[in-house]
């Protein structure tokens, strides 16, 4: 990990304002549009998109009307790769990410530090007709909901700032940028090299891309201050361990903002334990092979929620919208968009009379 990255992280741990209850009481529920028939984000995920299917373009363009109709100022990004498969021989295999980002107005190309949102968007090869619900349509849902719910507050702190002439700094240029990758499932058999083709081929070629002179960062992989990571999420009571020592203080965050919202009747779902049960000190797990891996081996701080032990529909036909457990699902949307807004240090914008 590079000196920068060092500091900024410390810089970060310093500064964390978590929300005030009343902050916490405002961040919205999907509702209706995480219903599995009709629901405007979740429901047109709910089908199969292996790579370079139809279904798969379908989705594709739901991710981009919907960015392009609602969230006007976000910028969108394709990074298109191709490789070979073991089902499809010599023939290489297009796979498409997408990036979806906001940063601050003032900064150039190479100077904000972005809070990293992920998912990944293909689905299973096989079985036929597989939809892989929690595998990862309603994370990929859950990032939709997130960039909508913070974005007006995204807005008002960059006007307040500007305004103030605040910016320019590394600590306060913070940007947001949601990566909904393809290529996550094997083909065939989950190894090095049938598995992460959309991660891996990113991963290589941020690393590979010099940013402009005098840019804070050398290069986009530095500029992510932290790598967050949904994937199997949707089933009901999930056990979600912190992984790694470094971003312990990162989850211990994530935890705090659950218990506060259990506290305060915020959320639906009534499990037997937390979802991220572990906000004292961290205890060592192993470490699960995902879309964080190209990523953490280039020294990328990685945040991952998901589950262990995995749903128990996890790479079954059933991983379909009918078992989803919604309270669930729609809780994890909550959580993660508090974490979004304390992370982007939302209270900055909060009316400074609340005192809760």
């Amino acid at each position: 990990m590079t000196l920068l990255i060092q500091l900024l992280l410390i810089g970060l741990v310093s500064a964390y304002k978590p929300l005030s209850d009343s902050f916490l009481r405002a961040v919205p529920s999907p509702g209706d549009d995480f219903d599995i028939e009709n629901g405007k984000l979740l429901a047109p995920i709910l089908i199969p998109r292996v790579p370079s299917t139809p279904g798969q373009t379908k989705v594709q363009e739901h991710f981009v009307n919907f960015f392009q109709s609602e969230l006007p100022k976000w910028q969108i990004e394709w990074h298109n790769s191709t490789s070979k498969t073991p089902i499809s021989g010599n023939k290489e295999v297009p796979f498409g990410n997408l990036i979806f980002k906001r940063e601050p107005p003032w900064t150039k190309s190479g100077q904000a530090n972005m809070l990293t949102m992920v998912a990944h968007y293909d689905s299973k090869y096989a079985p036929e007709g597989f939809i892989g619900a929690t595998d990862s349509a309603a994370p990929c849902a859950m990032l939709m909901h997130v960039a909508r719910s913070i974005d007006k507050y995204v807005t008002q702190m960059h006007d307040e700032m500007e305004a103030l002439d605040e910016g320019g700094t590394v600590e306060m240029d913070m940007g947001v940028q949601i990566l909904l990758l393809d290529g996550e499932e094997a083909f065939v058999k989950w190894t090095s090299t049938d598995s992460l083709y959309g991660s891996r081929a990113l991963a290589e070629t941020w690393q590979n891309t010099t940013n402009p002179p005098l840019s804070h960062y050398p290069d986009p992989l530095s500029q992510i201050s932290i790598f967050l990571l949904l994937d199997l999420l949707g089933s009901a009571n999930p056990t979600v361990p912190s992984y790694f020592q470094t971003t312990h203080w990162a989850y211990k965050n994530m935890a705090k903002i659950e218990e506060r919202m259990r506290t305060l009747s915020l959320l639906e779902s009534n499990p037997p334990s937390p979802f991220l049960p572990h906000i004292g000190n961290h205890t060592e797990q192993w470490p699960i092979e995902d879309d964080h891996l190209p990523f953490m081996r280039r020294g990328v701080s990685i945040l991952h929620v998901i589950p262990s032990p995995f749903p128990e529909v996890w790479h079954k036909i059933e991983d379909d919208g009918a078992h989803l457990d919604m309270p669930t699902v729609r809780d994890w949307a909550k959580i993660v968009t508090a974490f979004a807004l304390e992370w982007l240090d939302m209270m900055e914008v909060w009316p400074q009379e609340d005192t809760a």
